[in-house]
């Protein structure tokens, strides 16, 4: 899978999320691919999330990487649904606060106000669609989910957004005690990203 020039394709994952990154990263190291981040490159890009859905914003971003850089992108958006809200904050989770730069600790106080009163258990998925984008326009999707509950305490140091309230019954863990290894097999971005590789290698075949 090397390029005329005899170099790895390059890959930009599409965010500068510290956590999201560690992650993607530690699920394709093992493929003969070059992955690089928009520090690295030195680039900065501010990309509006105006899709109605995870897909349309997952492909805004990596279109509008795509152009800038000429590269392989892989986008992606992902967010929480919540059954006794109606699948909210879903598209809208990153932003799922009244309250002007609220902070990830903000949106989680805000988003068990909302939960008050709602009969137990809190039902909700972690939900995350990748759009992986060729500089020639090529388009293709992934898509992982991860079932859980949102409980009323914060547990756990790990990850970051909504993790120390999404608990799995399964493990009798939220998602913020598990240590890399364990999220990488159980994640909703984990699983999303497992189900993009064939077509990732799909598409980086056709380098030469």
């Amino acid at each position: 899978m090397k390029n005329s020039a005899g170099k790895k394709p390059r890959l930009l994952l599409a965010s500068n999320n510290p956590g999201k990154l560690k992650e993607i990263q530690a699920l394709l190291q093992d493929l003969d691919l070059e992955l690089v981040t928009p520090a690295q490159l030195g680039i900065e890009l501010e990309v509006e999330e105006t899709g109605q859905t995870y897909a349309e914003n997952a492909l805004l971003k990596g279109s509008a990487w795509a152009r800038a850089t000429g590269l392989l992108i892989m986008a992606d958006d992902s967010g929480l649904e919540v059954q006794a809200l109606g699948g909210l904050p879903g598209v809208h989770s990153a932003r799922f606060s009244p309250q002007p730069g609220a902070s990830d600790a903000d949106r989680r106080i805000y988003l068990l106000e909302r939960l008050k009163g709602k009969p137990h258990p809190w039902t909700a998925r972690f939900r995350c669609v990748i759009a992986m984008v060729t500089s020639a326009g090529e388009v293709r999707f992934a898509e992982g989910v991860c079932p859980g509950e949102i409980i009323p305490e914060e547990f756990g140091h790990n990850g970051f957004g909504y993790d120390p309230i999404f608990y799995l019954p399964e493990l009798g863990r939220t998602m913020a005690e598990l240590v890399m290894e364990e999220k990488n097999r159980l994640s909703h971005r984990a699983r999303a990203v497992m189900a993009a590789r064939p077509a990732l290698l799909e598409i980086v075949a056709g380098y030469h």
